[in-house]
């Protein structure tokens, strides 16, 4: 899950939102995997904003809710990490996922 931050409203509160509006699930943020940024991913907009994009990578803790899709979501799921290679993921993403599985010490910075 991703997102923008609202205003009055702390990053970790933004990934709780986040999560809940887009896979039904209720988290509670425990630590940071690390800051993403690519200075060659820029969106351009229709209505012309132009940004380059970052992320923040969290670890969490599932508190419950329903697995559940929304208007920001086509599928949603858990996959086994043996079960990663079977899927399409963006090497991006798949960037975030490897260093969570890695238990780095210390958040990335890149």
């Amino acid at each position: 899950p991703g997102g923008g931050m609202d205003l009055g409203e702390s990053i970790a509160d933004a990934a709780v939102r986040e999560t809940k509006e887009e896979t039904g699930i209720d988290i509670e943020v425990t630590g940071l995997i690390g800051v993403y940024t690519n200075p060659r991913h820029v969106l351009a907009y229709d209505d012309g904003e132009v940004r380059q994009q970052f992320s923040l990578c969290f670890t969490t803790r599932m508190l419950g809710g329903t697995l559940r899709t929304s208007s920001e979501t086509k599928e949603v799921q858990f996959v086994a990490p043996a079960d990663l290679d079977k899927l399409n993921i963006h090497p991006s993403m798949r960037l975030r996922i490897n260093h969570y599985l890695e238990g780095r010490p210390t958040p990335y910075i890149g």
